[in-house]
């Protein structure tokens, strides 16, 4: 008889089964990433320092008298240049989502993980954290043979150097996130004599924790592993999405060789298998073997395999953007229905965001017309009773001018003489209409309030309402 199925290789069936659930178990490897020079690396050096020299120097930016980008929760305000956002303008931050939401389609049908690779936060502040590594320990092989040495005092050296400028670094990156939240200049002056608030010491060392850890020590295990988009990213892809790829049709069969030595009377492909392309991964995959989902789309790959290329004498692209369909023997199809359609809304999107931000008016007026009593009738007229709702969206206390348009004979009664709205304030102003039974010809007629600035009589608002009155 037959001995029984062990209990795991009943549930699970084969031995590689049991070795890839070992492997979800085994201990974290640290990835010794080797640097890389080439046309890619080059673009991912720019982006990278321009998005660091962005959110490092923009809460120090001032704009007529304040500062430039401030996102004032405690005041309900957010400052952006020369623009002042309430929250009654939250259509805006909407629209911005909707707008980055539709980019990434765009930009990931087209390309696949352009985001992930160039200008994702975590791949940004990882390649500074490699970078500030590499400066400290030395190259791939020499951080290699310090992990691996004995603990001395020029490791302990070197490690502590490493994360004491690690630190730093992330202490700034915290300070510099709640500079958006608090003025930079005042945060500044309160951390010299300790007078900064519980709650931005929380956040200073949330953020800075934060960065410190998954720059410094997770690194590729966010993008594998805590990143949602590496799961779904599939749903976005199609034959014709430009991606990284190995050309398997001319690499293969892979071996070494000298350089002088011709491939094809070796029966060899155009890989030598250097593997120069693991190396460089920041992520640790082989590219060599397809489109993997923990793939950032970083392209260290294509400047490295095209450094190897050219020392072979072998045409560049054996790791190239490409697309499936095109891999496969097919042509090479970019602009496609999905990518032009994309392209359109994303352009039709953005230019209404840009017209309705240029249109937008610092003054909103809201009309509620009183519930409890209709109408009510006069010796000679009708009269309708009314609450408005004057919000002010500029920073200045502003003084409001009210008419009504409507019937003829229409009378407007504002018991407030002046209107008078604090800074982003909401005022309440009780108002009644006026008229005479005769000029109305229906039960609801339209009316219009019109609310006019003193100080600038071309910023107004208008609302249209309802004036009701007996059946004729």
């Amino acid at each position: 008889m037959n001995s029984p199925i062990p209990p795991f290789q009943a549930r699970h069936g084969t031995a590689a089964d049991a070795a890839l659930s070992a492997a979800l178990y085994a201990k974290h490897n640290k990835i010794y990433t080797r640097e890389v020079h080439g046309l890619f690396a080059s673009a991912r050096v720019i982006t990278a320092v321009t998005l660091l020299g962005i959110f490092y120097t923009t809460p120090w930016l001032q704009w007529q008298g304040r500062q430039a980008v401030l996102l004032d929760l405690p005041a309900r305000k957010f400052y952006i240049l020369g623009l002042t956002f309430w929250p009654q303008d939250f259509l805006f931050l909407t629209f911005f989502l909707m707008l980055a939401a539709l980019s990434l389609f765009f930009f990931t049908a087209l390309a696949g993980r352009l985001w992930c690779g160039y200008a994702c936060p975590q791949t940004v502040w990882t390649e500074s954290f490699l970078w500030i590594e590499r400066v400290i320990e030395g190259s791939r092989q020499q951080q290699l043979k310090l992990d691996r040495a004995p603990w001395s005092w020029r490791k302990i050296r070197l490690k502590s150097l490493k994360h004491a400028v690690w630190l730093l670094f992330s202490a700034l990156t915290g300070f510099t996130f709640v500079a958006y939240f608090t003025p930079a200049r005042t945060m500044a002056q309160n951390l010299t004599t300790l007078g900064v608030s519980p709650w931005e010491w929380f956040w200073m060392g949330f953020y800075g924790i934060a960065t410190y850890g998954n720059a410094g020590w997770l690194r590729e295990q966010v993008c594998k592993y805590m990143c949602p988009y590496a799961r779904f990213q599939g749903a976005m892809f199609d034959r014709d999405t430009l991606i990284i790829s190995y050309d398997a049709r001319r690499g293969e069969p892979r071996g070494s060789r000298s350089s002088s030595a011709n491939p094809r009377a070796l029966a060899l492909g155009d890989c030598i298998n250097c593997t120069l392309c693991v190396q460089v991964c920041p992520t640790g995959i082989d590219i060599r073997n397809g489109l993997q989902y923990e793939c950032i789309g970083c392209s260290a790959c294509i400047d490295v395999c095209d450094e190897v290329m050219d020392k072979m004498a072998y045409p560049r692209g054996l790791i190239r953007y490409t697309t499936e369909r095109a891999l496969n023997g097919g042509a090479l199809r970019v602009l496609r229905p999905r990518i032009v359609l994309y392209g359109l809304i994303l352009t039709a999107l953005t230019g209404l965001f840009g017209y309705r931000l240029t249109q937008r008016v610092p003054v909103g007026l809201d009309v509620l017309h009183d519930r409890n009593q209709l109408y009510r009738e006069t010796a000679d007229a009708i009269e309708n009773v009314y609450t408005l709702k004057v919000l002010n969206k500029r920073d200045a206390r502003r003084h409001f001018q009210l008419r009504a348009e409507g019937p003829a004979g229409l009378e407007l009664l504002v018991d407030v003489p002046d209107i008078v709205v604090g800074a982003g304030d909401v005022l309440e102003v009780p108002v009644r209409l006026r008229a005479p039974e005769s000029a109305l010809t229906a039960q609801s007629v339209a009316v219009r309030f019109v609310l006019t600035a003193r100080e600038d009589p071309n910023t107004f608002v208008t609302t249209e309402a309802k004036f009701i009155g007996p059946i004729p």
